[in-house]
């Protein structure tokens, strides 16, 4: 089956592959202003502090976009086959998984739909999360260990479970 991406898109995505894995994986994990650069200059939007970690992965990083001292955790991967958004002060903690692409199984040939994630302000994604396609985390929530995020989920509350569903409500004036 033929990919569904240009030849310029695979093209970018194997440089980029060998950069970070070059000169951003193993860089010391407070050079955040390092991996600015290299993330930037593939395309990604970061607003001043945005912090990605040493060991995350990043699919295409031209998809990416984190605002002001948003966080993205060692051993994070970002699928980011749509845009990925992580809005201020949002963090994605170590071993979660952003997947902004799935495939249509009603056809046959399964084709790629990528579908954005975005996680608004103050959103913090704990250890070992799944972020489905097309989720949108609104302001202020957490979403516990562990979860798995299929729908959009509402703000300023807690959210755990396989289907992540709210169990209780967040303070916003904290």
């Amino acid at each position: 089956m033929a990919s569904p991406h240009s030849f310029g898109n695979r093209l970018g995505r194997v440089v980029w592959g060998l950069v970070w894995g070059l000169l951003c994986r193993h860089s010391p994990r407070p050079f955040f202003a390092w991996r600015r650069f290299w993330l930037r200059l593939f395309g990604a939007k970061l607003a001043r502090g945005a912090r990605v970690y040493p060991k995350v992965r990043i699919w295409a990083p031209w998809n990416l976009r984190m605002g002001r001292d948003s966080t993205i955790g060692d051993l994070v991967d970002v699928y980011c086959v749509a845009p990925v958004t992580l809005g201020d002060r949002a963090a994605v903690s170590q071993y979660s998984y952003l997947c902004a692409a799935t495939h249509d199984y009603r056809s046959p040939k399964l084709p790629l739909v990528p579908m954005p994630i975005t996680l608004e302000a103050d959103v913090w994604v704990a250890a070992d999360v799944f972020v489905g396609p097309g989720v949108t985390i609104r302001e202020g929530t957490v979403v516990g260990a562990r979860s798995s995020v299929f729908t959009d989920l509402p703000p300023w509350s807690v959210c755990v479970g396989t289907p992540a569903k709210a169990v209780k409500a967040r303070r916003s004036d904290q």
